[in-house]
């Protein structure tokens, strides 16, 4: 094999797309809420939301930081959902709510996510 070859193999191609901050946000949320959506038991419910507040609660730490460049009323509107998402994930662990507007709140911040430059 030759050199050529033995680099294309050991770091890609040249023609793979570099992904971006909002491209890698984006892939998180649809792992996240494709999880919520299948889950079929309370187990795979209870684990699909947590890693849905896991997600939130980074991204409100993320939101709360002085490096985090998005407007402020965008900052605030984020940072009310994500206390939101905390409590009615609360609730649907308890059985007192349901699921599904969770899983509205993440297709919302994906198609957000997908205007800002964000793969579909």
């Amino acid at each position: 094999m030759n050199a050529t070859l033995l680099a294309r193999d050991a770091y890609g191609s040249s023609n793979r797309a570099v992904r971006t901050p909002r491209a890698d946000e984006y892939a998180i949320f649809s792992r996240v809420t494709a999880a919520m959506k299948k889950a079929q038991t309370f187990a795979e419910t209870a684990a699909a939301l947590t890693d849905n507040r896991r997600l939130w609660i980074t991204l409100a730490a993320d939101l709360s930081g002085e490096g985090n460049g998005l407007p402020d009323a965008l900052r605030a509107d984020l940072l009310s959902l994500a206390e939101f998402t905390n409590a009615h994930t609360s609730k649907v662990l308890r059985r007192e709510a349901e699921i599904d507007v969770l899983v509205e709140i993440n297709a919302t911040v994906m198609a957000g996510l997908r205007q800002s430059g964000a793969p579909a």
